[in-house]
């Protein structure tokens, strides 16, 4: 196992909640990192169907079969039980009572919000990240980094990353997707998630997807909730702030795990990748997750953005930090151009960033100044954002 980088957070959140709930893609470790950190508790996975039918049928008895201090993993699948961790817990007013694990964040959240409001802590594990990757020894470059992605099986069984991808998503569609919706047409799902795959880091356009695709605005819509519900994609909202009309309010659409993006475009192997249009949007992809995977493992409460106005002024990303915007361009080159730097001089000048941290994460050296800007290599990019 690569030790995570979230075990901290985990462990520390289990001493001072009596439970703590964690949520993450199926298969990004969420199962393994429990397991490891709390090794004494009793284990129960609500995925086998027997199982689940004993929890739903006879909770009372599911828990006298399993006592806490417990791990219950896949929860969504009987959000029953919810109900009944919160009568126990409130009962025993011990901390760390219950890890509970979910692939589905509307389900777990719903019954978060429903059933344990104040008293379970919520974290997130996304798949591996390249920090953790270099602290076990294991170094990509660039394209191989895209390629790989962050999964940890592929790691620790050395499957092909492009084998393992499309059987993941196979099985995602099979299981995840008919359970959670009810589409008659998989093939236009399928064209509908490659399609998306194809605008990563660009503004979302219902309507021309759906134009794309042959189906409504609405059923985008919905197929689009339900890759984020099912952690597939996660959107990366604009900043609006105060400067009205003038700036882009639709999101940006990024995956979880670069990997599986690169395979829904049908990319195979670096040579393919280097010449592939969407290599700038896919190493985008990658550098937004490393950011994110940091301030997740941490668990530090950031809310991050891009910025966007109408003429065409764009930031990849923005976030504040104790109330100190940083601005984080990216870009797939491996050498600096002082053109990358203009948009985030032009955004300096606006009301309320005028101290902003300039930083562009690319694939080159680390410079700590050049003309004012921070760069970073891309691995080392979800450390030196924020710290």
């Amino acid at each position: 196992m690569i030790p995570r980088d979230l075990t901290n957070s985990l462990k520390m959140m289990a001493g001072v909640y009596p439970i703590v709930s964690l949520i993450g893609p199926r298969q990004s470790g969420k199962t393994t990192l429990v397991r490891e950190s709390f090794p004494g508790y009793t284990y129960v996975n609500l995925e086998r169907l027997e199982t689940r039918r004993f929890a739903k049928e006879d909770p009372k008895g599911f828990f006298e079969s399993y006592p806490p201090p417990l791990v219950i993993d896949e929860v969504q699948n009987c959000p029953e039980l919810l109900s009944e961790v919160q009568v126990l817990s409130d009962s025993l007013k011990k901390n760390g009572s219950f890890i509970l694990t979910g692939s589905q964040q509307l389900s777990l959240m719903q019954g978060v919000t429903q059933s344990l409001a104040g008293r379970t802590a919520l974290l997130t594990l996304l798949p591996l990240s390249l920090r953790e990757l270099a602290q076990a020894g294991v170094r990509k470059s660039r394209d191989e980094s895209i390629l790989w992605g962050g999964m940890p099986r592929i790691y620790d069984s050395g499957i092909e990353p492009g084998v393992y991808y499309r059987d993941y998503f196979s099985t995602y569609v099979e299981r995840d997707v008919r359970s959670l919706m009810k589409i008659k047409d998989f093939d236009k799902f399928e064209i509908f998630v490659k399609l998306l795959a194809g605008r990563i880091g660009q503004v979302f356009n219902a309507s021309t997807l759906a134009g794309d695709v042959g189906v409504s605005s609405k059923t985008i819509g919905e197929w689009v909730a339900l890759l984020e519900t099912s952690n597939i994609i996660f959107k990366l909202r604009p900043w609006f702030g105060n400067l009205g009309k003038r700036l882009v309010k639709s999101p940006k659409i990024y995956f979880t795990d670069v990997g599986l993006a690169a395979m829904l475009l049908g990319i195979e192997n670096t040579q393919q990748l280097s010449r592939d249009p969407l290599l700038g949007n896919l190493f985008e992809n990658l550098v937004v997750l490393e950011v994110m995977k940091s301030a997740f493992n941490e668990n530090r409460m950031i809310e991050f953005f891009y910025f966007r106005t109408d003429t065409g002024v764009e930031v990849d990303l923005l976030f504040k930090v104790e109330n100190r915007w940083t601005a984080v361009e990216i870009k797939s080159a491996s050498s600096v151009n002082s053109d990358y730097f203009k948009n985030m001089d032009k955004l300096a000048k606006l009301p309320g960033f005028e101290s902003l941290d300039k930083n562009l994460v690319y694939s080159g050296e680390n410079l700590k100044n050049f003309k004012g800007v921070r760069c970073c290599n891309f691995e080392t990019a979800g450390s030196l954002l924020l710290r």
